[in-house]
């Protein structure tokens, strides 16, 4: 039966409701029965993909479409297609059934799906008998969609998609193309309203910037070498292992040659060996996800499971992870499910409408950044970011998430003044539905990824934010493995860029700390966010002339090795960047040139390797028993002193001298007699220091010893018995 002019017209102009009920191979009382859109061609005749004649098709509209009666039963087609004297192939995209089968249905119905990259967007498959690509996305209030691309000249109709009517998700399979595809999604609203080409969410890799289409492509790589780095990791509890976090914006710690963005291989070559020389046990790159603009820092992303192109393809990514873990050191991804922007190719008003965000801007737009929030009540945007966590440590095998921006998601008025935001349920502030999503991505990623951890930035008093989210637990609980400190980043900031004879009044800048330094497992973060903005960079914010501002870094690093809590240092910082940070340039690597930075260096690179080495270290960074005060109230001499200590192991004794006045003969009280060995001295000559101290060892007797402190220093004392 011949379909009405105006259906023809929708399978033309791509806006038919279900073109696989005219295109393809269909069973009729006649037998099998074909249609099909062959734009260009002349004549066409019908095989079976083995080669196997089925029949002649009739050209019905001389824009393409032909028809005919086939042989056999309807299975997928191809078509040699004739004009002007060419010959081509083209398979039948109509002719394949489905990929998605009702199990798959079921789960994204459920928003209990944790593989759903393996299932949603573009996937490099065979499928009856063809190879080709399986597109599928979710758009739920779309009246059609269609996949274009530079394998069908961008034409909505050439490869229109079917709809599977109780999820809301589009899927087709396209035989014979293969990767690096571009392409995005053709979407009509529920208005009819044609929208700006579209990204697909789910894609795995991307085009360069400026350019934003999707590419069909295989994710990470198959081959990996990483088993015994990842078992160890598996084996541990972290919160007592060493961790040491270089921070690193894979866009500026160094350039090639030309100036331009290292691959990750290139990063592989130089980032790899100088972290593990340098002893950190992490790196964590700011946000690797794909992102439109090259200032965002990647905190706007609009490709969250695709690497970004800035960088090479995506198993370049994977090459760096793998080699990272043979090297012994992990690596960390920032990620960023706070909120996400509304550039017209991305995840904004996706189907038309307000699928990802709020519709109201009091919950769906944030005032900071303006950019949108996700909606994390719908338990498909739930279940979108739950399995994006859990892609970047199956796929790419990453040590851990850091969650970007975590208190404005906590929080409905978060930055909103009276009147901006909308109650919870029960009236209060607090956002539950971030809350429960955070939640189940912690329960998700811990429960199949052994080894694997994650670290919130979160700057309120939010109770529970390191303890964990068990179902039957408080539900305040979010699950995460550790929480960054700000307080203390805050404080001793603070403190340290006091000019030292006011640091007396100020003394609690440094031991307020240590009042709440166990309640969450803690990251002491010296992050990028300290070094920007006119913020200067740390070396910088220390107080005093040139001299006092290098002694004061030293003994400022020195103290934080020493103080309770895991490591985080923004790259630069270890040599003492002079210049703020900017991300369109590499690091100032000639200031290492000069004594004075490379001591700092020298010094940060002791402290990892004595940290990591030392127990009393880093064994009790998250227990209170690991930690105990020798001299806390000295506000006079603004002279701290505290033990570090591990069950089984020597204690060590940090001492810090805050004034730029050497001390002798200074009396500090000790838990043995004995001799106690000097670890680390920032005041030491290697490290551009003046060289004064206790010729490397003090004895104490009665309980106590007088030890000489240097100016502006901080000095380790290890108990040797």
């Amino acid at each position: 039966m011949k379909p009405p002019e105006s259906a023809i017209e929708a399978l033309f102009s791509g806006t038919h409701a279900d073109p696989f009920s005219l295109l393809g191979t269909h069973s009729g009382p006649e037998g099998t029965f074909a249609r099909v859109m062959l734009p260009g061609a002349q004549e066409a005749n019908a095989f079976s993909l083995r080669g196997g004649f089925l029949g002649k098709m009739a050209k019905v509209d001389d824009r393409g479409l032909f028809e005919g009666r086939l042989k056999g039963k309807p299975q997928p087609v191809k078509y040699r297609c004739k004009a002007g004297g060419h010959n081509w192939w083209v398979s039948d995209p109509y002719s394949f059934g489905p990929v998605l089968g009702p199990l798959d249905d079921l789960l994204i119905a459920q928003g209990a799906h944790f593989r759903l990259f393996d299932k949603m967007g573009s996937h490099l498959i065979e499928h009856e008998g063809a190879a080709g690509v399986h597109f599928a996305v979710w758009a739920p209030n779309a009246r059609h969609v269609s996949v274009v691309g530079d394998f069908n000249d961008w034409d909505p109709a050439r490869h229109q998609m079917r709809r599977r009517l109780d999820i809301g998700v589009w899927e087709t399979f396209i035989p014979d193309i293969g990767e690096w595809s571009a392409y995005k999604y053709r979407i009509t609203g529920p208005d009819g309203t044609v929208l700006p080409l579209k990204a697909d969410p789910f894609a795995f890799a991307s085009e360069l910037r400026p350019k934003t289409a999707s590419l069909t492509a295989r994710p990470a790589k198959p081959d990996w070498g990483d088993a015994a780095h990842r078992a160890h990791w598996a084996s541990v509890d972290p919160r007592r292992e060493a961790i040491s976090i270089y921070e690193v914006h894979p866009g500026s710690w160094q350039r090639n040659a030309d100036g331009w963005f290292q691959t990750w291989d290139e990063m592989a070559e130089t980032l790899i060996p100088y972290v593990a020389d340098m002893g950190f046990t992490h790196i964590e790159f700011m946000p690797v996800s794909e992102h439109p603009y090259d200032p965002s820092w990647g905190y706007q992303t609009t490709g969250l499971f695709a690497p970004s192109a800035r960088f090479g393809a995506p198993d370049g990514f994977a090459r760096f992870v793998d080699g990272a873990h043979r090297a012994g050191i992990s690596v960390l991804i920032d990620w960023v499910p706070a909120h996400f922007p509304t550039d017209e190719h991305g995840l904004a008003h996706f189907d038309g409408t307000a699928l990802y965000e709020h519709e109201d801007p009091k919950l769906g737009f944030h005032p900071d950044w303006n950019t949108a929030i996700y909606n994390f009540g719908r338990r498909e945007v739930s279940s979108f970011l739950v399995n994006n966590a859990l892609f970047w440590a199956e796929q790419y095998h990453v040590d851990g998430l850091r969650v970007d921006a975590v208190a404005s998601m906590l929080y409905r008025d978060y930055s909103r003044e009276a009147g901006e935001w909308i109650p919870n349920a029960e009236g209060g502030r607090e956002n539950w539905e971030a809350v429960d999503f955070l939640r189940a991505m912690n329960r998700a990623v811990y429960g199949s990824h052994p080894g694997f951890l994650t670290v919130a930035e979160e700057s309120t008093a939010w109770p529970g934010v390191s303890q964990p989210a068990y179902e039957e637990g408080p539900r305040e609980n979010l699950g995460f493995g550790f929480k960054w400190n700000m307080g203390f980043m805050h404080d001793t900031l603070q403190y340290m860029a006091r000019d030292p004879v006011h640091r007396r009044h100020h003394h609690a800048e440094i031991t307020f700390g240590l009042v709440y330094a166990f309640s969450e497992n803690f990251v002491l973060p010296l992050s990028h966010d300290e070094v920007v903005h006119g913020k200067g960079s740390l070396l910088t914010k220390m107080s005093g002339d040139d001299w006092q501002k290098f002694a004061n870094l030293r003994a400022y690093y020195a103290m934080m090795w020493a103080y309770p809590g895991k490591k985080l240092l923004f790259m630069g910082q270890e040599f003492a960047q002079r210049r703020e940070w900017a991300e369109d340039r590499a690091l100032d690597w000639d200031l290492l040139d000069a004594p004075t930075h490379a001591g700092v260096r020298a010094l940060l690179r002791d402290l990892n390797h004595l940290y990591r080495g030392k127990p009393a270290l880093h064994a009790r960074d998250c227990e209170g028993e690991g930690f105990e005060w020798l001299i806390s109230d000295d506000s006079e001499n603004s002279v701290f002193a505290w033990l570090r200590k591990c069950p089984g192991q020597p204690p060590i004794a940090i001492i810090s001298n805050m004034t730029p006045q050497l001390l002798t003969g200074y009396h500090l009280p000790l838990p043995h007699d004995g001799s106690w060995r000097e670890v680390l001295n920032s005041d030491a000559l290697a490290y551009g220091g003046g060289g004064q101290g206790n010729l490397g060892e003090v004895n104490a007797q009665n309980g106590g010893a007088h030890v000489t402190l240097p100016p502006l220093a901080t000095i380790m004392l290890e108990f040797t018995e």
